[in-house]
């Protein structure tokens, strides 16, 4: 392994075509993201033979489909809370 690496003619994986292609068919954006620890463990002992990954991104969506639930509940609370 090298000590230094030149990244000067480096291009993003926005700038190659094959790799804009891929990101478009997947609907998937590639990002970096710290966790911790325990939870990477956890999800990767719960995967059960799918990517831990993708147990992750299930677990974001369900959370964010709950969050709309909540506010719509909310909002009808609201509104009920008004008229009587």
């Amino acid at each position: 392994m090298r000590n230094e690496y030149d990244f000067s003619n480096a291009k993003r994986a926005s700038e190659i075509p094959h790799l804009v292609k891929l990101q478009a068919e997947s609907g998937k954006t590639r990002i970096t993201i710290c966790l911790d620890d325990a939870i990477v463990r956890a999800y990767k002992a719960k995967a059960g033979g799918r990517g831990y990954q993708t147990l992750i991104n299930e677990t974001l969506r369900r959370g964010l489909e709950a969050d709309s639930v909540k506010e719509a509940l909310r909002e009808v609370i609201r509104e009920e809370l008004h008229l009587g």
